[in-house]
């Protein structure tokens, strides 16, 4: 369960490790916190309940938030997309395009796929999890993870590199999951220009992503790529 100033906020199914980045990502996604300095204090009593996650804001932006506080969802989404088409509107209020200064060489695309499948630890044992991983505009990582939730592996990923403060050099997000609108969202909200899939994404995802400026591709069958939006980010060798 996560908190936010003593007061119940959502509960995650996960799994276990690294809840503290979770919330941190979760966070930032949604909208609550910007930057690590909104947070007073961040974290959970391992003597009491590691499965509670505290989050403190600092007063300034709790009062910047308010509404978005008094719209709790108690429970996590899924990622169906069927309610998405009426949050549009209101996620573009927290969401701004990507810029156009970034571009990688079409071969780093399955570079970055190869990857995050041998960074992949759960899913050799399970076959069940997903992963997310951050790569700079060097290609070196900047953070990895795995969850039994697509989206939590993208929030903790994210949440490591956003309390690390190391976010701002992400330029990549690799996913091994299909892409839906929230997970656009999320890249939107930790200014990631560029989303990479092992699966094409929803329609409403390509929407977003195109209205982001965002560059969403994926490898096609016979070592092609098909790019959804952005192609002016991947250059040909």
């Amino acid at each position: 369960m996560i908190r936010i100033d003593d007061k119940p906020y959502l509960v995650v199914m996960r799994t276990p490790g690294e809840e503290l980045f979770q919330t941190a990502g979760f966070c930032l996604g949604e909208g609550i916190a910007d930057s690590p300095d909104d947070f007073e204090n961040i974290g959970y009593d391992k003597d009491l309940d590691p499965n509670i996650v505290d989050i403190w804001l600092k007063s300034e932006r709790r009062e910047k938030i308010q509404d978005l506080l008094m719209r709790k969802r108690l429970v996590s989404q899924t990622s169906c997309g069927i309610c998405g088409k009426e949050m549009i509107e209101e996620l573009h209020q927290i969401l701004t395009p990507a810029e156009d200064s970034f571009e990688v060489e079409s071969s780093v695309v399955f570079d970055c796929i190869n990857t995050l499948s041998n960074k992949q630890k759960f899913y050799q044992t399970t076959r069940g999890s997903h992963a997310a991983l951050i790569f700079d505009d060097q290609l070196n990582v900047i953070s990895f993870a795995e969850d039994v939730g697509r989206h939590n592996a993208v929030d903790k990923a994210i949440g490591e590199a956003f309390m690390n403060r190391t976010l701002d050099k992400g330029r990549i997000l690799v996913l091994s999951s299909r892409v839906s609108y929230e997970l656009v969202q999320k890249a939107a909200r930790a200014h990631l220009p560029m989303t990479i899939s092992n699966s094409r994404p929803t329609t409403l995802a390509a929407e977003m992503g195109q209205a982001l400026n965002m560059t969403l591709v994926f490898p096609a069958e016979e070592s092609g790529l098909i790019i959804v939006f952005g192609k002016n980010r991947i250059k040909r060798e």
